[in-house]
């Protein structure tokens, strides 16, 4: 039986638009296939991702708040050793925040004069004698709260040298052992004040108490 020429226009019509609606699911599917997943972004070795922008990479630690890695035991392996560039003290990258607070403190007092009671009546003062040297930069990390005299600080924190941070003390003098570096007012030629030195022996002569802030 010969079919109309309407139902003949009319399946043309639905085989067209079928073969329409497949072309367009398969160029679909293509694409998908083709374009790279959001998550299929990796990080390689060397820092730098698949897709080739730079990885993400932790900013300095120096204006940590407290809790995030604020103790020395939170470091695993060996204290690593402070180096001088010219006057000023460069931390260790395995420095605990605290620890490089404390250096960038006494960085920024390290060519001052030497000033009795300095450091004492205020932080910011003109000059510092040697336990408001100490306690400035103990201060700068979040470790101490108000000036110690040299006496008071025979009974700061805990006893014994510490891992990150060893405090000698007697009645007349203070100064500093910060990762390897000594930060004394005393022992300097150049002029007293508060300084840095690569040597970690008294320049001052009595014996000293030894003191470390609790956890450093």
């Amino acid at each position: 039986m010969q079919s109309s020429p309407g139902v003949a226009r009319s399946a043309a019509r639905r085989s067209l638009i079928a073969a329409l609606s497949l072309a367009a699911l398969a160029a679909l599917g293509l694409a998908l296939i083709a374009a790279p997943s959001a998550s299929a972004k990796k990080i390689v070795q060397g820092g730098i991702s698949s897709s080739g922008l730079g990885a993400e990479i932790p900013e300095s630690t120096e204006g940590e708040t407290p809790g995030e890695a604020e103790t020395g035991e939170s470091e695993t392996g060996p204290a690593g050793r402070a180096r001088l560039v010219g006057t000023r003290a460069v931390a260790p990258a395995n420095a605990p925040p605290a620890v490089k607070r404390v250096i960038a403190a006494a960085n920024r007092i390290r060519t001052l004069p030497y000033i009795w009671g300095g450091g004492h009546g205020r932080w910011q003062d003109i000059g510092y004698d040697c336990s408001g040297a100490v306690s400035y930069a103990l201060h700068g990390g979040r470790l101490l709260t108000t000036p110690l005299t040299s006496g008071s600080f025979e009974s700061f924190g805990e006893a014994g040298a510490g891992r990150w941070i060893t405090i000698y003390a007697n009645a007349s003098h203070a100064y500093m052992v910060i990762a390897g570096l000594r930060f004394d007012t005393a022992g300097d030629t150049s002029g007293t004040g508060p300084r840095w030195h690569p040597s970690v022996r008294a320049a001052a002569s009595g014996r000293f108490v030894v003191r470390h802030p609790v956890g450093f």
